[in-house]
């Protein structure tokens, strides 16, 4: 029987309904716990620290450490769903494969389009960052900028919070590096996986050299008053602190990206979970001493548009050259390794859309060669490039942050369903504590509270970007599924 509208949108395609038409090969299983942890912790560790300080700080003052905690707990609960998804859907696409096995086709498109913009903007906006330490590096190295016109972009964010076209600017570092990540990408993902370890070990030496510095110069009077006096408009007291919690929350897309490579996992069932919870475990303790050890060095009304805000500390503290050359070299190493892995994890969100037919095949073919989808990893390194080089990082934060919190709402929701589709009983591997509705349930609640500290033009994009998803959904998506075309199959046997 023909399916209706209605069933179209909620089927549900589970992991052991594998619908293989032969032009899909398999990605290479090549990724064991440490580099699948570390994938994790690269993702992470950098991009909130590094850069998103200088638009946090500002918010909540002192009391952005809180920000970071409460950002740290909400996706705590949502690393316990993630956890026990991963064990049961263990497939590539994460959000976007949990959802399509237990709340239906149209709402994991939408969690997809969310991915896809979290991913997108991520990279743009840690790529642009890159450059800031960058250019410090090579001032202090060798005495020389690049010249504003190659690193700035064409679009800014005003003075007076509107939008400015800086005619003839291009940020061109930005543009290189999402070059060189895409050319390391296409040639396999375990080569990628390899020298993202590297990065990721290198990132943490120098965040422990960055805080046993800065914890030198250490003034507790940095944190009185630790909650600034609320303004009415989003910065200080407890409306501040969840601001700037929305803010810092995206950075937590490293619990997301290890679940996309669930396709490429030696033993997924075992790994991703434990790697999901490593990888929130090392990243919550870096933050915290990180974010202490800054605002105890600098006061926190110093923040607001400080470019590589960590060197330019250890410059204050030392008083010398050579600690903040040492700190942007290894920023310019480390954070190569988050523009990285969110290219990564784009891709392979692409791969599993285009593998059910929702996307145009181009994104899910796979060169025989490298294993790895070559016209997919090209196609997002374009777009990705052509938004960090001409537009401001300012306008991308908080939209990534829409999207991780969309995608972490889903994911906690996907909890209780499938484990009533597919029940507890001889079921091996991590489940949710204190039952499916508990964990879960806090999740939504938590992601919800941030939700609603983003800004009112975060909302207005969003909703522009969900109607271009929906649009594209119905007028693609819901034609081209593999399940619509198996379900014609059937119809046509019955006839």
């Amino acid at each position: 029987m023909k399916q209706t509208l209605g069933q179209k949108l909620i089927r549900t395609k589970t992991s052991e309904h594998k619908l293989d038409d032969g032009h899909a090969p398999a990605l290479d299983r090549s990724l064991g716990l440490f580099p699948l942890t570390m994938i994790g912790v690269g993702a992470t560790i950098g991009t909130g620290i590094f850069f998103t300080m200088v638009e946090a700080v500002p918010k909540a003052g002192p009391a952005v450490v809180l920000s970071f905690l409460m950002a740290a707990i909400t996706a705590g609960l949502t690393a316990l769903c993630y956890a026990e998804l991963a064990n049961r859907v263990p497939a590539a696409g994460s959000s976007y494969s949990f959802a399509y096995a237990t709340v239906g086709e149209f709402a994991a498109f939408i969690v997809a389009a969310c991915l896809l913009l979290e991913y997108g903007l991520a990279a743009s906006a840690t790529a642009i960052g890159w450059s800031d330490y960058l250019n410090n590096f090579l001032q202090n190295a060798l005495g020389w900028q690049i010249p504003d016109a190659l690193r700035s972009p064409l679009i800014v964010a005003g003075k007076t919070g509107g939008v400015e076209i800086h005619a003839g600017h291009i940020n061109l570092p930005p543009i290189l590096l999402v070059v060189l990540c895409c050319v390391l990408l296409i040639r396999g993902t375990k080569e990628s996986a390899t020298t993202n370890a590297i990065t990721v070990l290198i990132k943490l030496a120098i965040l422990v050299f960055f805080s046993a510095i800065a914890l030198s110069g250490f003034d507790i009077h940095n944190f009185h008053p630790f909650v600034w006096p609320a303004n009415g408009k989003g910065i200080g007291g407890l409306a501040g602190v969840t601001a700037a919690a929305g803010t810092v929350f995206f950075s937590f897309i490293g619990l997301d990206t290890i679940a996309t490579a669930g396709e490429e996992v030696k033993d997924p069932t075992r790994d991703v979970p434990i790697g999901i919870l490593a990888a929130l475990g090392i990243v919550t303790v870096f933050y915290m001493l990180v974010a202490i050890a800054a605002l105890g060095a600098q006061p926190a009304s110093m923040f607001a548009g400080q470019e590589a805000g960590l060197a330019v500390i250890l410059q204050h503290v030392t008083g010398k050259a050579w600690p903040t050359l040492v700190l942007s070299a290894g920023a310019v190493i480390s954070v190569f390794s988050v523009t990285l892995v969110t290219i990564y994890g784009q891709t392979r969100i692409l791969y599993a859309i285009a593998k059910d037919g929702l996307v145009p095949k181009a994104f899910r073919k796979v060169n025989p060669r490298t294993q790895s989808p070559v016209t997919n990893t090209l196609i997002v390194s374009i777009a990705v490039g052509l938004v960090a080089g001409l537009v401001d990082s300012t306008f991308l934060w908080d939209m990534v942050s829409m999207g991780t919190l969309v995608a972490f709402i889903v994911v906690s929701i996907a909890v209780p369903v499938i484990r009533r589709k597919q029940g507890d009983t001889g079921r091996k591997g991590f489940r949710v504590p204190f039952g499916p509705y508990l964990v879960p349930g806090l999740s939504i609640l938590a992601c919800l509270y941030l939700v609603g500290g983003l800004s009112s033009t975060t909302y207005t994009v969003f909703a522009i970007w969900m109607t271009v998803a929906v649009l594209t959904y119905f007028g693609y998506g819901i034609h081209n599924s593999r399940l619509n075309k198996v379900d014609a199959a059937q119809v046509e046997l019955v006839h």
